[in-house]
């Protein structure tokens, strides 16, 4: 088992506190990401839990035993940094076993270690060479395969695919995905890029200024975002935001009159609304369609437009400034300034108050 719970954890540098008062459990055999924008802190709540930081106040725990003080050695974790930390003058193979002969591990079983761990990485044919001989991509196989070895509780990511080109980014995205399937260990890992954090992850943290916004699956996250950050923090392209101010609430819904002249009824009940209070709607790319039968709810211009194969990212200026991005089919690209007609998939909508929180639940079964 490898159960890791942090309790109330505070981190703080020269009187700036870092870390404010972080509360989450992690439970055995989770994919977890840490994901925010720099500066976030998600990096240094890393850092704490593999006791590369001192705590300023609050507990961690492994299976049940205080780790907050306990050295990094004693920890039964192992690190991937981002910048790999591959002895330049050692081959792969003593890369790998280094810290097993450090701990006086038996040689033939050190042996079997890195026998496994290099046909799971696909490491053998490199196991005499050393770093410098190595792609980026093998480099960082080789730091993981060093993790592997020590077979510890919870494996760390720093950043470890943040070196690495588009192309290679994508690959390695794939072999840590396989990797958890076929070793079953808790991961943690920190990243800033919000796709890596939704093809990896079990579960994702996302942190800002310190703190954690909303903890869940991708999916919950992205479906049912907790705040205005948390919305625009995760999807690709980013979710698009309109300025309005309530004008019906009813048993089924409300009607929201938004800045750029256009009314909508949105299924959301259960809601603390009233009549006159500002809010901000939220669409998403995929919920954001041409108006083909006549029908309008909203009409833009259309700004530039990124095609991309099958799909094209058209950018679109609402009548009261705001940006919205809409995905549409590949072979469809407007005119710069064109006026165009679109539809907003009420059901999918976001509602979110003069605060910045999320209010109403959607009167739908998200998937």
């Amino acid at each position: 088992m490898a159960d890791l719970k942090i309790h109330n954890l505070k981190k703080g540098f020269d009187g700036n506190e870092i870390i404010k008062g972080v509360d989450l459990e992690i439970r055995d055999g989770e994919f977890v990401v840490f994901v925010g924008p720099s500066g976030c802190g998600k990096s240094t709540l890393l850092r704490l839990i593999a006791g590369l930081e001192d705590v300023t106040s609050g507990q961690i725990e492994l299976d049940g035993r205080d780790i907050t003080q306990v050295s990094p050695a004693k920890r039964d974790l192992a690190m991937v940094f981002q910048t790999y930390a591959l002895y330049p003058h050692m081959t792969v193979r003593k890369n790998m076993s280094f810290a097993l002969d450090l701990a006086g591990v038996d040689k033939q079983e050190v042996e079997r270690k890195i026998t496994n761990a290099a046909q799971i990485l696909g490491l053998e044919p490199l196991l005499e060479r050393k770093p410098k001989q190595l792609s980026g991509g093998q480099r960082q196989r080789v730091a993981i395969g060093r993790a592997i070895v020590r077979n510890p509780k919870v494996f760390l990511f720093d950043e470890p695919l943040s070196n690495l080109d588009a192309a290679l980014r994508v690959q390695m995205r794939l072999e840590l995905s396989r990797l958890h399937q076929e070793l079953r260990g808790t991961v943690i890992y920190v990243t800033h890029d919000q796709v890596e954090a939704m093809t990896l992850a079990d579960k994702v943290v996302v942190l800002n200024g310190g703190r954690i916004e909303q903890v869940g699956s991708p999916m919950e996250l992205y479906h049912s975002p907790a705040n205005l950050f948390v919305a625009g923090f995760l999807g690709t392209p980013k979710m698009g935001f309109l300025q309005g101010s309530i004008v019906g609430v009813h048993a089924d819904g409300c009607e929201v009159e938004l800045d750029a002249r256009c009314r909508l009824r949105l299924p959301l009940g259960g809601q603390a609304l009233s009549v006159g209070d500002p809010v901000t709607l939220g669409i998403r790319p995929e919920h954001l369609n041409r108006s083909t039968d006549g029908s309008c709810q909203l009409e833009v211009k259309a700004d530039v437009s990124e095609r991309l194969g099958s799909d094209t990212y058209c950018h679109v200026i609402t009548q009261a400034g705001e940006p919205l991005t809409m995905r549409i089919r590949g072979d469809f690209t407007p005119r710069y300034g064109e006026s165009l007609k679109l539809t907003l998939d009420a059901s999918h909508c976001h509602l979110f108050d003069g605060q910045g929180m999320a209010v109403g639940q959607p009167l739908r079964q998200v998937a």
